[in-house]
């Protein structure tokens, strides 16, 4: 059952579980999403792993049992960094996500569920993946695609975007949202054009469609209509 943001407080906090910290900071301090943070529509905390564990290494790692290529991520220092933000956050409307290509793929109308939440913690998994109890602590394992990738960075940035993105006030024009590719299931958005009205490539003139120039709302519905994609 997911609560209804409209009697929520507006604010959304994200965080972010890694062993990589540092590679979040380019992509969250730029365009949107930064100007989403400063104006306090949304909060990206990232967490060092590496603080919740005991020992003078700050071990996240090991061997797997029974042998086999890699490492795998220790459940301790997660239980521990679940254990601590919880407490800290006293969220009522929250969720944990384990990130693995193993999940249930994300897609738009998940991202959509997820706008609804206050906080949202997202475990970046690495290496050969995570101690499998890992799992009896999260709500959910999800993966963005079906693909592997070296971690979990990657997924809890396209994750946040796609979520933050659907939050009020975020874009510019709120109709940007709403009507788009994947705003409503299995449907593309129609194409897009701008200036200049004739652009020659290769020798050749492409036009932009009559039905876009003529100022006429109802045929430009109709043709934006006719142009957008159904899935299935």
């Amino acid at each position: 059952m997911y609560p209804r943001r409209d009697l929520l407080i507006l604010s959304m906090r994200f965080d972010i579980i890694t062993i990589f910290p540092n590679i979040f900071n380019s992509y969250f301090n730029e365009s949107i999403i930064k100007r989403a943070q400063n104006k306090k529509i949304i909060k990206i905390k990232i967490h060092g792993l590496r603080k919740w564990t005991k020992d003078k290494h700050k071990t996240v790692d090991g061997r797997p049992y029974g042998g086999g290529a890699g490492m795998v991520l220790m459940a301790e220092p997660i239980y521990q960094a679940l254990k601590s933000l919880r407490q800290k956050r006293k969220a009522k409307n929250s969720k944990i996500i384990l990130l693995s290509a193993k999940g249930k793929k994300w897609d738009q109308q998940m991202a959509k569920r997820y706008a609804k939440f206050n906080n949202i913690i997202l475990i970046c998994g690495r290496y050969e993946g995570v101690d499998e109890r890992v799992k009896k602590i999260v709500d959910e394992e999800i993966s963005i695609g079906d693909y592997v990738l070296t971690g979990g960075e990657i997924p809890a940035m396209v994750i946040v975007d796609s979520i933050a993105r659907l939050l009020p006030g975020v874009l510019g024009n709120k109709e940007s949202a709403k009507f788009e590719s994947h705003s409503e299931a299995g449907v593309l958005e129609y194409p897009h054009y701008t200036r200049p009205e004739i652009l020659k490539i290769n020798g050749k003139n492409y036009k932009v469609p009559k039905a876009l120039l003529s100022g006429n709302h109802a045929e430009i519905k109709k043709w934006r209509e006719k142009k957008s994609k159904k899935l299935f």
